[in-house]
């Protein structure tokens, strides 16, 4: 049966055009049920005896829940209890318009076999198809739907006999419950359900709350100015009076944020929010309207490191007052920045938060309060009934909503993630909040591998070069399974050098758009933690059949230079290839070879000739402006047995992980030029935008607190300053320096050729960049691949390859993809630091000011790549008298004066008395000042354990 629409839309040139719609009706739509005998169904989803124990029904039955509830009740739909449920394809496309997240869950649900939902295409059922009546809303209309089929249901299951399953409407909106019981169906609210359910109190604490004002777990005054609506706000920023940016929420100071607003191009502006009333319930990555405040009112950032710490109470805003004064900042109008209030919120970010449950003090009360992990994101009131049991647990929340007179966002119970300091559950924590993808691949990601046993065949030997033959060999950090590069270096006839980049071939295995590609490419990256490793590509492929292990054939794409003795390339070629590498070596064993003056294989000196060359490289590299920054990174000794960290030092860096680091480089920025030369539009590239002159503030004012001065007008007048910046009796001096410069960089990004201008790389100078040589660990790379096998002919093209919008969007991706697996390593060495200390107690070491903060100073100790806050005011007691002057900046505390840069002594220690937020705390020895530094701790050795490096 065909239902046609027709109407005419006027086109942009003025002429006329007639549309016609065609809906295809159809008899032959299966119900899904085992019960039923009428639809001649191939398999059922639906089972016959749907029976969940409730004093609401007692008799079988499928659930049919409408939009509103999928779309806020989706954690409840989660839960394993929640079975045979029938989701309406009008519920479907609505949840889909409406929220890409919720859309994606519901259809992850709708893949488990074991949870029994079957999805009914009820727009095309030639019975439960209905038009749009005239003056009805689209949403009535879709409400009248979702009723129609519930009926055709109802009916369609008596026939299989009345002692069968019965069809429940599940829906929060009053005016559809009350027609549907018009109708005689069965109907419940959300709510009156889930309370039905025998012994499921989880269930129960898991109901988002609703968003009215009987259920505002809240007082009765008004903490909050009311939100413009939407409309108020597109008018606004139309105009000008308001602008649209994202929220940043401070992780130092609760009562402080940012709002980073995109201008034109690359112009942007941060608009600055202090106290409560202007931050007004935004939470971090909210898409918010700000007001600017008059330019008289404008303040500047606080140094002041504030948390919220306080117990929950809506009416005493006192306390918070009195923050908000001092934190203040008596600045002059160069420090000040743009000051504004939130007035809007136009796109809420809210996701589920990992955290953990403060017990309310009141005996048998219900509502309690959860502290997120993320400092940034404020505290939230929870229902729950299982308090007691949850209260030493890591546990998920979702944000309902927030209400004016709440002083809190008010959420529900999510699920338990397992005890708090649990190894597992603190990993599991911070892969969810840095938004890895950890779940195990799926079966149609690993369908897509190749079938075992796997071996080159004679088709790939006939459209690749042979270089089984070459002394290849890998250089890589101890305990590396999935190796993506190996190099090597021989002397041709001419007396020039050979020198080859050796990549493995990821591209080969991972197709253009299949399971395993998407999955790649929505992981983006592999992410390395302490102990543990989130592979972006399946194990067989990361830790076999493409990592260029030794003594085994594998497929390369090589990269391959004819050089001179002055490292000055004559000529490069590139070639999908075939090697076997003689030798997999870590760093510290190709630097043994090649200062071994006894060793005179050719590996060792294929090594020696790379090295050579990689001293010459680097040298030209630094005489263009490139940049020798630092950063400490630190390596756990971890225990054999508990796998708990014993020891902890900082990483040592050899001149073989420089002589891997050119050639990468020198291979990124060759297949960079080529790939350009081909692509203009689309290659996928990398950048490193040079920083802002604002940002080298606190490293000027460091290096003229020591009489020396920095010049910061390009990379090489910095490259030239740190070279000669050095103090006498202070030999840490320039490396502190380059630690502090490494914080004035701005993040490298990857970006596609057709949208954007600016190609040049900062920290590399280099006029243009992108990452070729880690394809196992990074989708950019497999991208770059592509490029590249199409450039030189090895392969095909495909259409989102060279469109640039699909690979821009792709570049966003990436970046943050990227960024948060940075901020979940660095959470992963914060906790192993932290169990390290737990168990060695007390500890006194030397360290050095990084940063002078108004209450505060913040001291790196070298000894084990690590920064603590030693704080000088106190809630506890009359504080000492601080002087806090920004212009240094410098902090005196009592007659002791402290600048960056400057010497300290100081214990270190773990503080547990907060389980979720264990911090590393650091006391003051020396200088001593009565009343502030704290005596020196006596320190007892550790006993020796057997240990692996981590």
């Amino acid at each position: 049966m065909l239902k046609s629409k027709t109407f005419v839309k006027k086109t942009r040139s003025g002429g006329v055009m007639k549309i016609v719609r065609e809906h295809y009706l159809r008899d032959d739509i299966w119900c899904g049920s085992e019960v039923c005998t009428e639809c001649k169904q191939e398999s059922t989803v639906l089972q016959r005896d749907a029976c969940i124990e409730s004093d609401l029904c007692c008799f079988p039955h499928y659930l049919i829940p409408d939009t509103n509830v999928v779309l806020h009740q989706i954690d409840v739909l989660e839960d394993p209890l929640i079975r045979n449920v029938v989701i309406l394809q009008t519920v479907l496309q609505e949840v889909r318009h409406r929220s890409a997240p919720i859309y994606k869950r519901l259809k992850d649900i709708l893949h488990e076999q074991e949870k029994h939902f079957y999805t009914f295409t009820n727009e095309h059922h030639r019975e439960t198809f209905i038009e749009r009546e005239p003056g009805e809303s689209a949403n009535d209309r879709n409400d009248r739907a979702i009723r129609v089929a519930v009926k055709w249901y109802s009916h369609h299951l008596e026939k299989g006999g009345s002692d069968g399953p019965k069809a429940v409407l599940i829906t929060n909106d009053q005016g559809n419950k009350e027609k549907a019981e018009e109708s005689d169906l069965l109907v419940y609210k959300c709510e009156e359900y889930i309370k039905s359910l025998i012994a499921n109190p989880e269930l129960v604490d898991r109901l988002a709350l609703a968003n009215d004002e009987k259920n505002d777990i809240s007082s009765s005054k008004v903490l909050f100015p009311e939100h413009f609506p939407l409309s108020r706000i597109q008018v606004g920023i139309k105009s000008g009076t308001f602008l649209q940016g994202t929220f940043r929420a401070s992780r130092d100071n609760y009562l402080e944020a940012t709002v980073f607003v995109q201008g034109e191009g690359e112009d942007s502006t941060e608009v600055l929010l202090q106290g409560l009333q202007n931050l007004n319930r935004a939470i971090h990555q909210d898409v918010v309207a700000v007001q600017l405040l008059p330019r008289e009112q404008w303040l500047a950032p606080s140094s002041v490191v504030l948390h919220d710490e306080r117990e929950a109470k809506d009416e005493d805003a006192t306390e918070e007052e009195e923050k908000e004064k001092a934190m203040k900042n008596i600045a002059d109008d160069a420090a000040r920045k743009p000051t504004g209030r939130v007035v809007g919120i136009i796109k809420r970010n809210w996701r589920p938060f990992c955290g953990m449950l403060n017990s309310s003090l009141i005996k048998e009360s219900t509502r309690h309060l959860f502290t997120p992990a993320d400092r940034r994101v404020p505290r939230i009131r929870i229902e729950t009934r299982q308090a007691s049991a949850l209260a030493s647990q890591r546990i998920m929340v979702a944000i309902d909503g927030w209400p004016r007179h709440s002083r809190y966002p008010n959420g529900h119970f999510v699920r338990s993630l397992g005890a708090a300091g649990d190894k597992e559950t603190e990993t599991e924590v911070l892969l969810l909040e840095h938004d890895v993808p950890h779940q195990d691949f799926s079966q149609a990601v690993l369908s897509f591998l190749p079938k075992m046993p796997w071996s080159i065949t004679p088709e790939d030997m006939a459209v690749r070069q042979d270089l089984r033959a070459l002394t290849v060999c890998s250089v890589d950090p101890p305990g590396c399974t999935d190796i993506d590069d190996a190099l090597h270096c021989r002397t041709l006839e001419n007396g020039n050098l050979e020198v080859g980049v050796h990549i493995a071939d990821v591209s080969h295995f991972i197709r253009p758009g299949n399971a395993l590609d998407l999955e790649a490419s929505n992981r983006g990256t592999t992410v390395y933690l302490c102990g543990k490793r989130i592979d972006m590509v399946p194990e067989l492929l990361s830790s076999n059949l493409c990592s260029l292990r030794s003594n085994v054939e594998r497929l390369a794409f090589s990269c391959i230079w004819e050089m001179n003795n002055k490292a000055d390339i004559v000529k490069t070629r590139f070639t999908k290839s075939v090697i076997n590498s003689k030798a997999s070596l870590t760093y510290a064993e190709a630097q043994l070879r090649i200062d071994d003056t006894t060793m005179n294989d050719d590996i060792t000196n294929s090594l020696r000739g790379l090295n050579k060359l990689a001293k010459i490289l680097k040298r030209q590299r630094i005489e263009k402006g490139a940049l020798t920054l630092s950063s400490l990174e630190v390596r756990f000794h971890i225990d054999s047995e508990t796998h708990d960290p014993i020891d902890l030092q900082t990483k040592e860096l050899m001149e073989t992980n420089s002589m891997v680091e050119e050639f990468m480089l020198l291979a990124n920025i060759s297949v960079a030029q080529k790939i350009y030369d081909e692509f203009s539009e689309c290659a996928l590239l990398r950048k490193h935008p040079a920083p802002p002159p604002s940002n080298y503030d606190i490293l000027t004012k460091a290096a003229k607190s020591k009489g020396l001065a920095i010049h910061t007008d390009s990379a090489k007048a910095l490259a030239d300053s740190l070279d000669v910046a050095k103090v006498d009796g202070f030999p840490y001096f320039n490396t502190l320096l380059r630690i502090l410069a490494t914080r004035c960089m701005m993040q490298a990004v990857y970006f596609c050729s057709g949208m954007d201008s600016d190609f040049h790389h900062y920290g590399l100078a280099s006029p243009i960049y992108t990452h070729f040589t880690s394809p196992i660990r990074r989708y950019s790379d497999i991208i770059v691949h592509r490029l590249l096998a199409v450039a030189i002919g090895a392969d095909s093209t495909y259409p989102d390859l060279t469109d640039k919008h699909k690979q821009s969007a792709l570049c966003n991706n990436l970046n943050y993809r990227h960024k948060m697996s940075q901020y979940a390593q660095r959470a992963s060495v914060a906790f192993h630091t932290q169990l390290f200390f737990k168990s060695r107690g007390i500890l006194n070491e030397e360290g050095f000011i990084l940063f002078v903060r108004k209450n505060a100073i913040i001291v790196l100790i070298p000894k084990f790549g690590l920064e603590g806050t030693v704080f000088f005011d106190s809630k506890d007691k009359t504080g000492p008298k601080l002087v806090f002057d920004e212009e240094g900046p410098t902090l005196m505390v009592e007659q002791h004066t402290f600048k960056i840069f400057d010497k300290v002594k100081v214990t270190i220690s773990l503080d547990d008395s907060n389980v979720q937020h264990q911090k590393i705390r650091m006391s003051l020895v020396d200088p001593v000042i009565p009343g502030v530094s704290v005596p020196v701790t006596e320190v007892e050795p550790p006993a020796k354990k057997p240990k692996l490096d981590c």
